[in-house]
């Protein structure tokens, strides 16, 4: 029997970045907020001993439960869909903090390209440089528009960094100076410099000195343990939503957390939402929770799929390529990259999740696409995250996967091997999407997302071209062996590749072709705000978090005017 609670004004669904960044902002300008988190409360005190690759990294100690709940996976249309089963390609974070507790902590900016791509391709290449199929659409926001919340977002969070000239302006300079620059990351440098390019450290999230921010937390300095992605930080110096922006709204007292509150489906009377009915896990109870806004904050996949199961806003409907739910999934294009083995020996057992380097001439549209087969392009870039011993075993290309030469290979390559890598943009298509699984459901017995999704075309041309930039840096660099990684086989979930998964309920300036306008509100019903990647239109070839966390401080704001005025905010 579902127990009906006293009704609220707010309900933020997802307690991780965007729903922590949405609750401190509300509860500042004194509204009562309820936070539901699926998972358990985390503290920084749970990360004393999570130096434990064994536990964090490979048996993932912080991601959700997959024989409870996952998705289905398939390339095309005509393939079965088979959920997933075991952790790969993606990691779906659970409790308070979310991903945002187990991130690497790069946090850049989207360029001003990105959000009026649409437009500024055509403008510079015509109409026709957008092929059938690509269904590449504006923002409804400018980068000028976005920029004080950028800079909001990393004061809030302390990031480090440099100013890149081919980059969006910024009103202010990063608020901590850049991470210490290793040898390994001189000898990218200084490879770099002599190909003529502008090599940058990249903004980072893992402290780079001791910080106070603008709301009065103060955080330690990054030690470069290496155990950042997968793993929660023990000195909080990564910024984490449970040690910056979740204290502040819970010191106002008007932020209530009720961890182990899984919702599954959003009440509605019509196109305006009522409140949320949410379970309990562990003891099976469940709950209605009635609210006057509800927030959606949960991961690109929740936030669809809980808008799907509750027959909220249209469908996406590949065939016909109506409908805004679920539509423009992205991944990232990560081919192109090119492994070294060296004679000498590095130390690469240190590091954190965003000590780096990048150039950024083959971001966005910074060099000619006239005569190229795609738009847009990648950040080539070199990270030291740290070489943790179980899943470092590199060797070259020919060697056994087992046995004794094996052993003596990994051996002589231990600490020896880098790689320039490549994080490519991912454009939308009409054929990747998001839609309900119609053969398997969850625990509860609500049926599972399903992914659609494959490399095109577009993101094959990509890879070749960064091919090319990649070998002759690491051979600049001077490694006895290079392997260069120049083609893209179809998209397999299995192997972990990153988790920027963006798009399903994304943002814009026409209720036809999005599903939420620029405060993240819903087109098609005024009281709902959903937030998060899933918003993202496209996906850039930058980390999603900085401009995830720019557009939750906007969708605050709108929030807020909301309460104030309602109707549609735009």
């Amino acid at each position: 029997m579902t127990k009906k609670l006293p009704k609220v004004p707010v309900v933020i669904v997802g307690m991780g970045w965007a729903g922590g960044i949405i609750a401190s902002e509300l509860t500042k300008a004194g509204i009562k907020v309820v936070g539901l988190e699926r998972g358990k409360a985390r503290k920084t005190s749970d990360y004393y001993m999570v130096h434990d690759e064994l536990r964090y990294a490979q048996r993932y100690e912080m991601m959700k439960d997959l024989s409870k709940e996952t998705l289905t996976f398939r390339n095309t249309e005509n393939m079965r869909a088979l959920p997933m089963r075991t952790y790969g390609t993606f990691l779906d974070g659970i409790g308070t903090g979310g991903a945002g507790s187990h991130w690497n902590g790069q946090t850049y900016r989207f360029l001003p390209y990105d959000f009026e791509i649409a437009t500024k391709t055509k403008e510079k290449y015509g109409k026709n440089k957008i092929p059938d199929g690509m269904d590449l659409q504006d923002w409804g926001i400018t980068y000028d528009d976005l920029e004080p919340y950028y800079d909001t977002f990393e004061k809030m969070a302390g990031i480090s960094g440099e100013e890149v000239s081919l980059y969006g302006k910024r009103s202010n300079p990063y608020p901590t100076k850049p991470m210490l620059k290793t040898p390994v990351l001189e000898m990218f440098e200084k490879a770099t410099k002599k190909l003529g390019y502008s090599p940058y450290m990249t903004p980072s999230a893992n402290l780079s000195e001791n910080y106070t921010n603008p709301d009065g937390i103060a955080r330690g300095a990054c030690q470069y343990c290496a155990f950042c992605e997968r793993f929660g930080c023990e000195y909080g110096a990564k910024a984490d939503p449970v040690v910056t922006v979740l204290p502040v709204a819970e010191k106002t007292g008007k932020l209530e957390v009720r961890t182990y509150s899984n919702v599954t489906k959003i009440l509605h009377d019509g196109n305006k939402a009522t409140g949320v009915h949410y379970v309990n896990p562990v003891t099976r109870e469940e709950f209605e929770q009635p609210a006057d806004v509800v927030v959606l904050s949960s991961y690109v996949f929740n936030n669809t799929k809980l808008l799907l199961v509750s027959n909220l806003g249209k469908p996406y409907d590949s065939k016909t390529g109506q409908g805004v739910i679920g539509k423009n999934y992205c991944y990232q294009i990560t081919g192109g990259s090119t492994l070294g083995f060296f004679k000498d020996k590095f130390n690469i057992y240190a590091g954190a999740g965003a000590l780096g380097m990048e150039i950024p001439e083959f971001t966005g549209d910074n060099f000619d696409h006239s005569d190229l087969d795609f738009i847009h392009g990648a950040g080539i870039r070199m990270f030291q995250y740290g070489n943790r011993p179980i899943a470092n075993n590199v060797v070259p290309e020919g060697t056994k996967a087992w046995g004794k030469e094996f052993k003596q290979t990994s051996i002589k390559y231990a600490n020896s091997w880098l790689k320039v890598a490549v994080q490519g943009a991912s454009m939308p298509w009409r054929t990747n999407y998001l839609d309900l699984d119609p053969n398997y459901t969850d625990e509860y017995g609500v049926p599972l997302l399903r992914m659609t999704y494959d490399y095109t075309n577009q993101d094959r041309k990509l890879t070749e071209f960064m091919a090319k930039k990649t070998g002759p840096i690491m051979k600049e660099m001077g490694a006895e062996i290079t392997e260069t990684q120049n083609n893209l086989e179809p998209l397999d979930i299995s192997p972990y590749i990153n988790t920027h998964n963006t798009g399903g309920v994304i943002m814009g300036d026409d209720p036809n072709t999005s599903a939420v306008n620029k405060y993240l509100q819903m087109w098609d019903a005024e009281n709902v705000f959903v937030a998060g990647a899933s918003a993202f239109p496209h996906n850039s070839s930058f980390n999603p978090t900085g401009t995830l966390g720019a557009l939750s401080y906007l969708s605050a704001e709108g929030i807020i005017k909301y309460m104030k005025n309602g109707g549609s905010l735009v």
